[in-house]
């Protein structure tokens, strides 16, 4: 640096630095904040500018909220037309199945859960020995017949008997009436003197002997009448014996026919126990029956009968099957609670009492059971009936 440059100093090449000027008070700067305020975080996005932006999941949003009201509305306006209970459930009257004879099973023709038809054959049951008891009556059928045929000829006979007693009844009476006559003829000449008197001792011991004849001829007919009623009394005998015999014969011909166990209804076997070769007496049961015909029983609380009446429209869906809706009428109402047909019925009179909300069974028949559903006894369901 040269000499003349060192004489003028730092002024001469920079200037001075100046004192900034002091800010008013409170003054904004440049961000925009006043001084002597503290940082403020920037403000956030307007609720405005949130729904331009998203206008379309707000308008989803309102449509869905005006549905769910809409909807809700609709169902109670709807809803309170029916009466529902979830206790509810498919009935019907299954029976057990059980054979009338006693012997050892042959044959069982059907499965668990097969439908039948009614007639057709369920189980067979050992015949032999029935057959044999059918050839037995029969026999006893044809001995019965052969005594009232025996019996009938012993009264024609006896009728022929009674036919020559009556003749020589009538023989006797003649000679007695001649020999009452010989005797009068002789006592008249003996008291005219023309007579002897030997005379008449014979004709009085004539007509003696023919009073003895003509007695024991009336009583020769008497017994031939009697002998024959004695023979018509048997002959009813026979008669009856001849109905016995049929009988037993009849029996042993149903015996037969009930070694067949026979469906008196179509429906579904169940619960099946009986089983070849099983030895089975008189009333054992061989399976369980669920007939075609069931229908729902639904157990209402008392206080949902107001205006339920027998031929009312319901809904049903069954707990197994959610996605199928059956169609049905309300049948009738049962007369008197559920636990008024208990075992033990409830005795309100004694204790302390506890007012409880009775339930009420209510039979309904569905119009369609659907075919290719298996429904049963017991299945859980739920009834919508229309009241209003």
């Amino acid at each position: 640096m040269d000499a003349q440059t060192r004489e003028r100093g730092p002024s001469a090449e920079q200037p001075l630095p100046q004192r900034p000027k002091e800010a008013p008070k409170n003054s904004p700067d440049q961000s925009g904040r006043e001084k002597g305020q503290p940082d403020k975080p920037a403000p956030t996005q307007s609720l405005r500018d949130k729904v331009r932006e998203h206008w379309l999941l707000a308008t989803v949003a309102a449509v869905v909220l005006i549905a769910a009201i809409v909807g809700g509305l609709l169902y109670w306006l709807q809803a309170r037309h029916y009466e529902s209970t979830d206790d509810a459930f498919i009935a019907a009257r299954s029976f057990s199945v059980a054979s009338k004879v006693g012997g050892y099973v042959t044959d069982i023709p059907v499965t668990d859960n097969q439908h039948v038809d009614a007639g057709d054959v369920l189980a067979k049951i050992d015949e032999r020995d029935y057959r044999i008891a059918i050839e037995q009556a029969a026999a006893q059928v044809a001995v019965s017949k052969a005594n009232i045929t025996n019996v009938e000829a012993q009264i024609v006979s006896q009728q022929e008997q009674i036919k020559q007693a009556q003749a020589q009844f009538e023989q006797a009476q003649a000679q007695l009436q001649f020999s009452q006559e010989e005797f009068k003829r002789a006592e008249e000449l003996v008291e005219k003197g023309a007579g002897t008197v030997q005379r008449q001792q014979q004709t009085r011991s004539d007509l003696q002997a023919q009073q003895a004849n003509n007695e024991r001829a009336r009583t020769a007919v008497t017994a031939a009448q009697v002998g024959i009623k004695t023979l018509q009394a048997q002959l009813e005998g026979a008669r009856a014996q001849l109905d016995k015999s049929q009988s037993q014969l009849d029996q042993a011909n149903l015996n037969l026919q009930y070694t067949d166990v026979v469906a008196a209804q179509s429906g579904r076997v169940a619960k099946l126990s009986g089983a070849k070769g099983t030895l089975v007496t008189a009333g054992q049961s061989l399976m369980m029956f669920v007939p075609d015909e069931v229908w729902v029983v639904a157990n209402y609380k008392e206080t949902q009968l107001n205006d339920m009446r027998p031929g009312q429209p319901v809904d049903i869906r069954i707990d197994a099957y959610p996605g199928r809706k059956l169609t049905g009428h309300v049948d009738s109402v049962q007369r008197g609670s559920g636990t008024a047909f208990s075992l033990l019925p409830a005795e309100n009179a004694t204790g302390n009492y506890v007012k409880v909300v009775q339930r009420v069974p209510v039979k309904i028949v569905v119009d369609s059971w659907p075919a290719d559903l298996p429904v049963g006894p017991g299945m859980s369901v739920v009834p919508w009936t229309k009241v209003r």
